[in-house]
């Protein structure tokens, strides 16, 4: 009983390691609207190895048109970082522009 708790307990706190980092560059921006981009990017090595990039500048033509950007650790990507013992840990990354 005890070992089937514990494995349970662990399996929750594996799965519920969700993680959203959001930095609003401009504040008034009105974000109601789709992200101009979503894309994921894959890390190897638990982070340490980006393959990628994002220009969020780029992106929306200027930088002071970007409103927002959000990476975030979805259930998806953390079960494929779960599966992969933190060899491939992919992060989904969205960017929102000003209009």
């Amino acid at each position: 009983m005890k070992k089937t708790l514990a494995v349970a307990a662990l399996t929750t706190l594996l799965l519920a390691g969700c993680s959203t980092q959001k930095f609003n560059l401009n504040p008034g921006a009105d974000l109601t609207s789709d992200a101009s981009l979503t894309t994921s990017q894959t890390f190897f090595v638990s982070g340490i190895g980006q393959e990628t990039e994002v220009n969020a500048a780029e992106v929306c033509g200027s930088a002071d048109k970007v409103a927002q950007v959000l990476t975030k650790q979805t259930f998806i990507n953390g079960l494929l970082g779960a599966v992969t013992f933190g060899i491939y840990t992919p992060r989904t990354v969205e960017v929102r522009c000003v209009g």
